[in-house]
């Protein structure tokens, strides 16, 4: 199997932390002594060999990559010249996986999930690869819901269409990020699991249904293979690049295709989507408190507090995020991380581009 991980999100929602310069993905944030970005390599090589391991982002983290995983092959890093959403992403990963593999198996991971379960999601992604080539179909992985979350998208399940002793089930459908009441509804009918974006099909497979469900994107994408290892590759590419719309793997293909397959991971995942997902999964001290760098906490509980130099004091205050970098600090209440991405949107807007 080829494994391409994507690791071109510019992070927004751990602002001040997430940078330009050096996203989420590079960070430590969940495992102190390994970024996001290394857990993941880490995971893949126990799933496939280090040549087959793809990395898509853009050119101003090629640097920063290569200085991350001094062992990645640098011919393996896919520069796409500005963010796109997944699908053209996807697609364009597509392209090169074929060309070195017309047969080839393709899996598809962000660079910034976490999982604690590393042999269980070993396992899965084994299932998904022999899906993939059995059935010829678009694999991709859905977890049990533990609670009723709005956070996540979810995948209805056909009961009906048990595969490969109860591990895999053809798709119904789709659904978008639910209001509380819906996802209760969900989590109660035993027929819906989280979407955690991550996939597995053959090259030629996803080729072929973003022909089938993305025709502009599929003739562009024609047009770049036409030269890919020639002179004027990256010329074609930019060309190519700047009128392809941005748009998701999930909406583009996923939600209408119709050989759609999931595979039911019960390893432990998070997608880490804010400062609110680190805080429930690392260890709390006695109050319920999770305190990095220098702090003085008196009658503090429920906290996420992060010091990168400076020392943090707090006193009387319950269910904060307190993150403190170089020239920022973030206080929000746990429960609105999700708004942090708003911050940085408004320093964008401001032009204020030394905190971005």
């Amino acid at each position: 199997m080829y494994a391409v991980i994507m690791a071109g999100g510019a992070g927004k929602r751990f602002w001040p932390r997430s940078r330009r310069k050096c996203p989420k993905q590079f960070l430590n944030i969940v495992e102190e002594d390994k970024s996001m970005l290394r857990l993941t390599y880490d995971r893949l090589k126990r799933v496939t060999s280090i040549d087959k391991i793809f990395i898509v982002a853009g050119e101003p983290l090629y640097e920063k990559t290569l200085e991350a995983l001094p062992e990645f092959p640098d011919e393996n890093y896919i520069m796409e010249p500005s963010g796109k959403n997944t699908a053209p992403c996807i697609g364009l990963s597509a392209l090169f996986i074929r060309e070195k593999d017309p047969e080839a198996v393709m899996g598809v991971f962000p660079a910034d999930h976490y999982i604690r379960d590393v042999g269980g999601f070993v396992e899965a992604v084994k299932l998904g690869v022999e899906v993939a080539r059995q059935e010829n179909g678009l694999v991709t992985f859905g977890i049990s819901p533990t609670r009723p979350a709005t956070g996540y998208g979810y995948i209805q399940i056909d009961k009906k269409s048990k595969l490969y002793e109860g591990k895999a089930y053809r798709v119904k459908t789709f659904a978008e990020k639910p209001n509380y009441e819906t996802a209760l509804k969900f989590l109660e009918s035993g027929e819906f699991l989280w979407n955690s974006g991550m996939f597995i099909w053959k090259a030629s497979t996803i080729l072929t249904a973003i022909k089938n469900c993305m025709p502009e994107l599929y003739d562009s994408l024609m047009k770049i293979q036409e030269v890919i290892n020639r002179p004027e590759y990256e010329k074609v590419l930019k060309e190519e690049w700047q009128g392809i719309h941005p748009e998701s793997i999930d909406y583009g293909v996923m939600e209408k295709a119709r050989n759609v397959y999931v595979i039911k991971g019960d390893f432990n995942w998070s997608d880490v989507g804010s400062w609110d997902s680190v805080y429930d999964l690392k260890e709390k001290d006695s109050e319920g408190n999770i305190r990095l760098g220098k702090s003085v906490c008196v009658d503090t509980k429920g906290c996420y507090i992060f010091s990168e130099k400076l020392l943090i004091a707090t006193a009387g205050v319950e269910d904060l995020v307190i993150i403190q970098s170089s020239d920022s600090i973030l206080v929000t209440k746990r429960g609105e991380s999700e708004k942090v991405k708003q911050i940085v949107e408004q320093l964008e807007k401001a032009g204020k581009v030394k905190y971005l």
